[in-house]
């Protein structure tokens, strides 16, 4: 047996065998995975827990089962509340759109002054806590010409300021990797209205924007709290509000509550990020 100077073993008759080295992770990675870690051992116990038929003082549970899950689904109060909170979220994400998609293309093309001021209200409803804003809309809505709270109107224009910074910067963005001018001359050109060609030519180019846009916001505004208990509380039950009422019950149902809304939002945070992937990978491969 002989040791070559590229560090290899070798027989007489037989080829060379590489000696395989230990590869070690790099601190990076370890610090990576220790962080995801942490944050998946509580989803992971929950999960446990709620697939669990019972789970007392020993390690593992007594036996796995879909029961819990199932009757979350069969219940009608959860399925109101599952309801209601698509309602008021899926109004607030229309009304968003139909109120900053003519701002930002206005910003963009006639007004570029706007851009700037519209990049400074964005940040309003992340500087201003949601408590505070709670108070002073209960303020201002419990009585006089609109009285609103307790309605879902409340919430669902609330829930419009809170995606405003989502769906305002993600559709400014697709709007910039377009020549909207050269488009919009085109289309003009070949006899469409300016609302026409806005219409048929601009918005099919800023779709994936608008989708980024509404499945980000649609998963931030599925799992708000704050503003759904202090505005509408009881009176228009939201899904969070719903888990909020329900501490008290039987602890599988709770995390099979609690998974079922993580798995959710998880879904449509997946979409919206694949759909700005595609874009990102659209404009570096034109």
């Amino acid at each position: 047996m002989s040791l070559n100077a590229d560090l290899t073993l070798s027989r007489p008759g037989e080829s060379p065998l590489p000696i395989r080295r230990l590869v070690w992770p790099s601190p990076y990675a370890l610090v990576v995975w220790s962080v995801f870690t942490l944050l998946a051992l509580p989803l992971l116990a929950t999960l446990g827990y709620a697939l669990a038929s019972s789970w007392g003082a020993t390690l593992l549970p007594d036996g796995v089962t879909l029961k819990w899950f199932w009757e979350l689904w069969s219940t009608p109060r959860f399925q109101w509340a599952f309801a209601r909170s698509l309602l008021v979220t899926l109004g607030a994400l229309a009304l968003s759109l139909v109120l900053v998609v003519p701002v930002a293309f206005l910003a963009h093309t006639r007004y570029p002054r706007l851009d700037a001021w519209m990049s400074g209200l964005i940040l309003v409803p992340f500087a201003v806590p949601p408590v505070v804003s709670s108070v002073g809309l209960l303020q201002l809505y419990a009585g006089g010409p609109l009285p609103l709270v307790g309605t879902p109107w409340i919430l669902m224009f609330t829930y419009v300021t809170i995606a405003l910074p989502f769906v305002y910067r993600a559709i400014a963005n697709s709007l910039r990797t377009i020549d909207v001018r050269s488009l919009m001359e085109a289309a003009q050109l070949l006899g469409a209205t300016p609302f026409k060609a806005f219409f048929l030519v601009i918005l099919p180019n800023i779709r994936v924007g608008v989708q980024v846009a509404v499945f980000l916001s649609f998963s931030f505004l599925i799992g708000e709290f704050v503003f759904a208990n202090m505005l509408v509380g009881t009176r228009f039950e939201t899904l969070q509000v719903y888990l909020n009422n329900m501490r008290g019950s039987s602890g599988h149902f709770t995390s099979a509550l609690v998974i079922t809304l993580f798995l959710f939002t998880l879904l449509l945070t997946w979409l919206g990020n694949r759909q700005a992937g595609h874009a990102i990978t659209k404009g570096a491969n034109p």
